[in-house]
């Protein structure tokens, strides 16, 4: 019998080590900025990086943790968190992965509802989760990673110097086995817990790298922490920026360009919001980015404008593209934005809705008609015709299967074909005659009305036009189908109306707006939100519709 080919995502990091073992794996910022001078990062090279999660791969087993143990990792962005990622992924173990910015209880909630057997962690988070142990009754494996045990029961360095004196064998894994189970944003109901492969993983970076022509010895300021993950899968050097990656709207654009200009980065991979700020403070300031050729930008639709000034920030023949997926699907299509800014970006600001681009290859895509109930199989779906607006469902090599924590809403996402799972991706939009998909928003934030369906994303592009207008939500107050449909302002911070009149006046003409396109005629009760509309943890780009419902409800 021959042996089985090893699927582990991990071991394609024993690949790169073995082509280009001395160029730096990732590279971390240590210390404060300094007042003048290079700064100074903590560095580790691939060779390196292959041999300390080999070590740590090989404690864990001698430890006592098999292949399958699911154990929840709460370790900050860094050399250490992408470490410990690929040690669990080669002891075979499933990574519970998590975002810290969600929230206290959600967090909690979240991870209790994973049944974690273990918490790789720093001190903090070991107290807190000893302190709540009747919520992880199966937490035994516990690491802390730190210099003291705390509630832990050994420390990373205990595990790593017992897994370096270890010539244990590491497990084989396949395509269908467990590698990690990573949450949803929660960006329309409480997150949910999605079981990720060591196929899905093998596949989205195959897919990822093709699609955008990755090669190995790029240099990547990786503002989102799983592409960091992605970067040494294929040779490329992950550079960490200096910033919380929970708040990448908040980000410091002085570090952006000290990171860029010292390391040459030539690849940058971040969240709308953080560009927005990035290139808005590089226009006021005349600052420029030239050795980037590749920006990647997703968890939302990335602006016009915001395309715009990264043009002019960056290379002149670089390239910006927008991935377009769900955690549940990543990626499913992508638009480069001389595509947007040249052809979509006008339909756009007419109330198209936003085009996400063209299908990544072996993906399937179809619109159906929108249902808010379970579809179990494929014959009860209802495929609408190009140009219609129904609901995106996906099929292909990195669309996960199933739902483990909150697995009611397996049925009302995933439809049967035979073998294959369609996922229902909850965004509503259609397809075009060139087979691109065009987002109108999601199906949860759809608005019912005694006068018809509004759709969010086509209905705020029609008020985003006004020049005092940063950024809109619409919303709808009560049971559908009788909703009444709310629009809901955020300013630009100098455009902020002051006084009575201001706001009346701002309002006026909005609503002179609305009535001079039929999408958005039954659209006149609108509002200025009084701070800034609330927006998803991890990307800070999503706008949190149900709870301005909630707020503007009372």
């Amino acid at each position: 019998m021959t042996e089985k080919t090893n699927r582990n995502v991990a071991d394609r990091l024993r690949k790169v080590a073995g082509l280009v073992p001395t160029a730096v794996a990732i590279a971390q910022p240590e210390g404060k900025p300094p007042a003048s001078g290079p700064r100074s990062y903590r560095v580790i090279t691939f060779a390196e990086l292959d041999q300390q999660t080999d070590a740590i791969a090989r404690g864990l087993i001698e430890w006592g943790v098999t292949p399958g143990t699911r154990l929840a990792m709460l370790v900050p962005f860094g050399i250490d968190f992408l470490m410990l990622t690929f040690g669990l992924l080669k002891a075979g173990a499933t990574v519970v992965l998590i975002d810290p910015g969600m929230g206290r209880r959600n967090l909690i909630d979240c991870l209790a509802a994973a049944q974690p057997e273990g918490f790789i962690a720093i001190p903090r988070a070991q107290l807190i989760r000893a302190a709540l142990r009747k919520r992880f009754p199966q937490a035994v494996w516990n690491v802390t990673v730190g210099s003291k045990r705390w509630s832990g029961k050994q420390t990373l360095s205990e595990i790593t110097k017992r897994g370096a004196a270890s010539q244990v064998a590491l497990p084989t894994r396949q395509d269908s086995d467990s590698a990690a189970v990573i949450f949803t944003t929660g960006s329309t109901g409480p997150p949910k817990g999605v079981q990720y492969t060591h196929g899905i993983f093998n596949h989205q970076v195959d897919l990822i790298r093709k699609r955008y022509n990755i090669r190995p010895g790029g240099r990547d300021l990786a503002c989102f922490p799983l592409f960091g993950l992605f970067d040494a899968m294929m040779g490329v050097t992950t550079v960490i920026p200096d910033m919380d990656p929970t708040k990448p709207a908040d980000i410091n654009p002085k570090r952006v360009l000290e990171a860029v200009e010292q390391w040459e980065i030539n690849q940058a991979f971040g969240s709308p919001a953080l560009w927005n700020t990035v290139a808005t403070w590089c226009r006021e300031h005349h600052q420029k980015l030239p050795t980037l050729t590749r920006v990647l930008s997703a968890g939302a639709p990335v602006p016009p404008k915001t395309l715009a000034m990264l043009r002019d920030i960056i290379a002149p023949d670089a390239e910006i593209f927008t991935p377009y997926g769900a955690t549940e699907s990543l990626p499913i299509a992508s638009i480069e934005s001389r595509e947007v800014l040249e052809e979509t970006a006008h339909q756009s600001r007419q109330g198209a809705g936003t085009c996400v681009g063209s299908r990544f290859e072996q993906m399937e895509w179809r619109v159906i008609r929108i249902t808010d109930g379970p579809l179990e199989s494929i014959d009860q779906i209802e495929e609408l015709a190009v140009g219609e607006i129904g609901e995106l469902m996906v099929c292909g090599p990195v669309v996960t299967r199933e739902y483990v924590t909150r697995s009611e809403q397996n049925a009302l996402h995933k439809v049967r074909d035979g073998d294959r799972i369609w996922h229902r991706v909850g965004d509503v939009g259609y397809l075009d005659s060139k087979d691109r998909f065009w987002f109108c928003g999601r199906k949860g934030h759809r608005v019912q009305t005694n006068a018809g369906v509004l759709y969010t994303v086509p209905c705020e592009a029609i008020f985003n036009n006004h020049q005092d207008v940063f950024r809109s939500a619409l919303i709808g107050i009560g049971e559908a189908p009788n909703q009444q449909a709310v629009l809901v302002i955020e300013p630009y911070k100098g455009a902020r109306p002051k006084g009575r009149p201001a706001t009346e006046r701002l309002i006026a003409e909005l609503q002179q707006l609305a009535g001079s396109n039929p999408l958005t005629a039954s659209i006149q009760d609108i509002r200025i939100h009084p701070r800034k509309l609330p927006v998803d943890i991890r990307h800070n780009s999503k706008i949190f519709r149900e709870q301005l419902a909630v707020e503007y409800q009372r």
